[in-house]
């Protein structure tokens, strides 16, 4: 008999696998062939503490000392700095006081980032507090922490049913059966498939698709220490990877639960938002992909046990905050099944816990 089942092995399934494992038996189960297959493996991979609702700022900022010193760490130095046109100055006004930037002159961007174009950025502002994130290294160091309490880690295995048994739950998932305790519901966008497949009401997680595009390094230079570029607004952003240059129209568009792929024509006007604000054209682009970031109806993670259904716990809607909230949001879900007390505050919790959608 398993403690607990998780369903899901992005950064939510193997962190809250790798808490639980300390509490009983896990067993972590994947439809795919890999661990972070799915948004997990296409995420920007950046820490950033004051990006998002005030609950995700707040498991952000729980999260920067594992963040920071964990196996090492797992962040390296990269920069915000975000741009925006004369006509912008509202929308750019926001983004300074919500992410907490520095206004820069012209010549002080270009000097940050030198393809700037000094006939459309008409404003620009940049934080150092913004970091890259090993995220392949995490997944696999959670996934080793879970084999390390004597859990077992299963890949090419989706779940095809789950029923009530005397003792819990039996879920079927590839050619085997398993028994256990609690189920953990981990499946990113597929968390409303599976609790309804289990008999509970579903929470209303809605997936959307982002798409990116991977460019050659713009005009040949050394991207490497360059920041994140994002539009005001968050209408586009670019970043460093591994010597090329990621480019996203950051769109969140609604869709159902598939292994998603970049729209073409969203690709091309997010590439035309970027190009206007940069010197270097696009000429070519190497490959281009798309990953589906799941909110809850209020936007906010939604961690904790199912209020009607204690065996049934949740750790869902992370909406593109995987990475960043996995540390805390995975430290959450264990207090709350182990019966302590939160290290998180009070209403930071209620926000957080599925009981504030069942009202």
């Amino acid at each position: 008999m398993i403690d607990f089942l998780v369903i899901g092995g992005g950064i939510a399934g193997v962190s809250v696998g790798a808490r639980l494992s300390e509490l009983g038996t896990v067993t972590l189960l994947e439809g795919e062939t890999a661990l972070g297959y799915h948004a997990s493996g296409r995420s920007a991979a950046l820490y950033e503490a004051s990006y998002g609702l005030p609950a995700t700022v707040a498991l952000n900022i729980a999260s920067g000392e594992y963040h920071r010193t964990a196996n090492g760490g797992y962040l390296s130095p990269r920069g915000l700095l975000v741009v925006a046109r004369a006509d912008q100055a509202d929308s750019f006004a926001h983004d300074v006081t919500d992410l907490g930037l520095d206004r820069l002159s012209l010549e002080e961007a270009c000097a940050k980032l030198p393809i700037l174009n000094p006939d459309t950025v008409a404003h620009a502002g940049y934080h150092d507090s913004a970091w890259d994130i090993d995220t392949d290294r995490m997944i696999q160091d959670f996934a080793k922490a879970i084999r390390a309490n004597r859990g077992t880690v299963v890949t090419a295995a989706p779940v095809t049913s789950i029923t009530r048994s005397d003792t819990g739950w039996s879920v079927t998932a590839g050619t085997q059966t398993y028994d256990a305790r609690n189920i953990v519901n981990a499946a990113g966008a597929w968390a409303d498939p599976i609790a309804r497949m289990a008999g509970i009401e579903a929470i209303g997680i809605t997936p959307n698709r982002r798409s990116m595009a991977r460019l050659p390094a713009p005009g040949g230079h050394d991207v490497s220490t360059w920041p994140m570029l994002m539009g005001a607004g968050e209408t586009w952003y670019a970043k460093p990877d591994a010597g090329k240059w990621l480019v996203s129209p950051a769109e969140e568009h609604p869709t159902h639960p598939h292994d998603a792929w970049a729209d073409d024509m969203v690709l091309a006007e997010g590439l035309a938002r970027y190009e206007e604000m940069v010197s270097e054209p696009v000429t070519r682009l190497e490959t281009s992909w798309a990953g589906l970031r799941s909110f809850s109806p209020d936007r906010a993670l939604v961690l904790g046990p199912d209020p009607e259904t204690r065996d049934f716990i949740w750790v869902a809607g992370q909406g593109g905050y995987g990475f960043q909230t996995a540390p805390a949001a995975s430290q959450l879900v264990a207090d709350l099944v182990a019966g302590r007390v939160p290290q998180l505050d009070g209403a930071t919790v209620v926000a957080l816990t599925p009981d504030r959608l069942r009202a």
